[in-house]
């Protein structure tokens, strides 16, 4: 209330800072006829012009209003992608340290060039950093041309999936011939000199391992990574909140584990809820009971479990509950190949190689029954929060961070800026339908994906976790609705099939993270779908005749064409929320998928009074009111005043989350 009697007195701030952008971006304009007349070689050598400029003493401002129609006239020459007005402000937003937050499809990857290109020009390195390893190499593939073109080098790394590649680091190479065609142009070279080259694309953990790496060099020469300069985080807002409590750690092998692990695993399955042991679902806490208690001394053979002697079990008996009531199996963990992986809550994806800390892993691990690991000494750990704040200029972009703004200002320093879209948006967000049980919601979705799947309209559903998404896709089996998965398992793939979800009635299920920065152009993607088909033909993509991928790109166009014109007709992308996430950022993620550059599009979340947000804040307040009103089962009632209950759930746990960050860093 407070905020929106300010912006009526003072004006909105957002809009203030647009327009104080305006007479640069004239500037960026009226340079494009003379950046246009230079020939390659001219354009190329205007970085060693900028670079002694520099040097004379010129500051970065000065130099970009040149430097932003520079890389725009290379993107325009190399990859036939000018830059929009619109992009020009998200370049200048991201060179001035600030968070740009823009609508999914405004095309944040090219954006990014205008001020790594700026940055690079001081030769301390720019870093991109990206929330995983397909989008990292992609992006670097995809605009490594314009830095070429302008006489920039560009690495990547990668982080290891297979015992062969040690630290698997690239740098991007026009003339270097990949032996696998989706690694295209980059060369392999040792990890140091992809942090020598003017930009470096990679993850999050990647940069962070790194850095803890080389702490613990014996020699400096040793060293992977140099000073680090300037830095743009792509998702900022997954990386810098949901992942900021998220510690890196690289840890040695301390004693063997307890045989005690088992024992408590084996008896806490004994214990029955709200006799033996309560929950406090809100605060995600299970306490034992005096009866609970008393039992598992029986069972242990000991006096008195809390007496000083028997002091080093309590931790066992803490961490069995908390394995046994709160960490669901598909849910929090998958168990694969013997091993308990966790899965993230946010992204939905696997976290290789990540374990619980003070012994929780090995109680999972002793309740799926698997080998029970080894515990873990830290040798060496660093949270992203405390991280990223070490760069000397930081900057960000999303599609979703305003509603986090007041987080990035405290903890970061970060301003937001949010983008204007480049066409206007047009998608309909229709208000939650609320059912009083999940399977009467599950019911319903199953049977709007199926009427959806007939008509031709194309679906993406969103899932909280990879057992719903699971649970779902057997629905739909069942009544023989063709459809894809993505539980964030295979980021490569993924991208493939999330492409192509704009395709007339294909129907898509993801969890939150999947397929997160890719675009989903309706009718498909036409790219991906000639690559599809000639791999399929058996052809090598690595030597294929410009002939025949040209053939078979102008094939592709126009069935991707006709194909979108449908879809159009239909109403465009229709995004169907099977649940509301405890983050308002998540949702309006998953609603960004559609309605891209002014497309049509439409977007709905399914609710029930036994999902998890509900259940944790004010679902038994809606139960009442369904109650009173005599609502049967199977039908919903729709109504602003429900979703605004919903969102002010969501406000109650963002702020709870951002308390226990805050707490973290202090």
């Amino acid at each position: 209330m407070l905020r929106g009697l300010l912006t009526k007195v003072l004006g909105d701030p957002n809009e203030k800072t647009l327009k104080e952008l305006q007479p640069i971006i004239e500037d960026i304009n009226d340079l494009e006829p003379k950046f246009k007349a230079l020939d390659d070689q001219e354009l190329h050598d205007k970085t060693v012009e900028f670079r002694g400029r520099l040097l004379a003493g010129d500051p970065l401002d000065e130099i970009l209003p040149e430097a932003f129609a520079a890389v725009r006239e290379a993107a325009r020459r190399t990859i036939g992608l000018r830059h929009y007005d619109v992009q020009l402000i998200g370049g200048i937003v991201l060179h001035q340290g600030k968070v740009a937050e823009m609508k999914t499809g405004e095309g944040k990857t090219l954006v990014a060039t205008l001020s790594l290109y700026l940055n690079a020009l001081e030769s301390k390195g720019a870093h991109l950093i990206t929330p995983n390893d397909y989008l990292a190499k992609r992006d670097a593939q995809w605009m490594g041309p314009i830095y070429h073109a302008l006489g920039l080098s560009v690495g990547v790394i990668q982080s290891q999936t297979d015992a062969a590649t040690y630290q698997p680091s690239y740098v991007f190479d026009p003339e270097f011939k990949a032996t696998d065609d989706r690694y295209q142009f980059l060369r392999p070279v040792p990890r140091p000199e992809a942090y020598q080259a003017d930009i470096t694309y990679g993850t999050n953990n990647e940069f962070g391992f790194d850095y803890l790496r080389d702490n613990m060099v014996s020699d400096l020469s040793q060293m992977a990574q140099r000073e680090l300069n300037y830095a743009i985080v792509d998702e900022v807002d997954n990386i810098l909140i949901d992942e900021a409590r998220t510690p890196l750690i690289i840890s040695g092998q301390a004693e063997e584990s307890s045989e005690f692990y088992k024992r408590f695993a084996q008896e806490v399955r004994k214990l029955r809820r709200e006799t033996d042991y309560t929950v406090e679902e809100k605060m995600r806490v299970v306490t034992p009971t005096e009866e609970g208690i008393e039992k598992m001394e029986r069972w242990l053979g000991v006096d008195n479990l809390y007496s000083p002697e028997n002091y080093h079990l309590t931790p066992y008996l803490e961490n069995a509950l908390k394995a046994q009531v709160l960490f669901k199996r598909d849910k929090e963990y998958i168990v694969k190949d013997g091993e308990v992986i966790i899965v993230d809550e946010f992204t939905g994806r696997l976290m290789y190689g990540r374990r619980y800390s003070e012994g929780l892993h090995q109680a999972i691990e002793a309740k799926e029954g698997v080998p029970i690991q080894r515990e873990s000494l830290t040798l060496a750990t660093i949270t992203f929060q405390n991280y990223f704040r070490m760069y000397d200029k930081l900057a960000g972009m999303t599609g979703t961070a305003y509603t986090e703004a007041e987080e990035f200002g405290k903890i970061y320093d970060l301003d937001v800026v949010v983008i204007p879209t480049h066409r206007p948006l047009i998608r309909e967000d229709y208000s939650d339908l609320v059912y009083k049980s999940e399977k009467a919601k599950y019911k319903a979705v199953v049977q709007e994906l199926k009427e959806l799947h007939e008509l031709g309209r194309p679906v993406l559903v969103g899932t909280t976790s990879v057992e719903n998404s699971e649970h779902l896709s057997e629905l739909l089996r069942r009544q023989g609705v063709k459809h894809e998965v993505l539980n964030a398992k295979m980021h490569e793939k993924e991208a493939g099939i999330i492409a192509q979800a704009g395709q007339p009635g294909s129907v898509t299920i993801a969890t939150n993270m999947a397929g997160r920065g890719v675009d989903i152009l309706l009718g498909g993607n036409p790219e991906g779908l000639a690559r599809e088909r000639l791999r399929r033909q058996g052809v090598d993509l690595t030597t294929v005749p410009q002939d025949d991928w040209e053939q078979a790109l102008a094939e592709a166009k126009s069935e991707c064409e006709s194909a979108k014109r449908r879809v159009l007709e239909l109403g465009g992308l229709h995004i169907l929320g099977t649940e509301r996430h405890e983050a308002r950022r998540i949702d309006n993620q998953l609603r960004g998928r559609a309605g891209r550059q002014g497309d049509p599009g439409t977007s709905r979340f399914y609710v029930s009074l036994e999902d998890e947000l509900m259940v944790r804040f004010g679902g038994q307040n809606a139960a009442k009111i369904m109650e009173r009103l005599g609502v049967e089962e199977d039908v919903p009632i729709e109504h602003n005043l429900v979703s605004k209950s919903i969102e002010n759930a969501q406000v109650k746990v963002e702020g709870y989350n951002f308390d226990v960050r805050k707490h973290l860093l202090e």
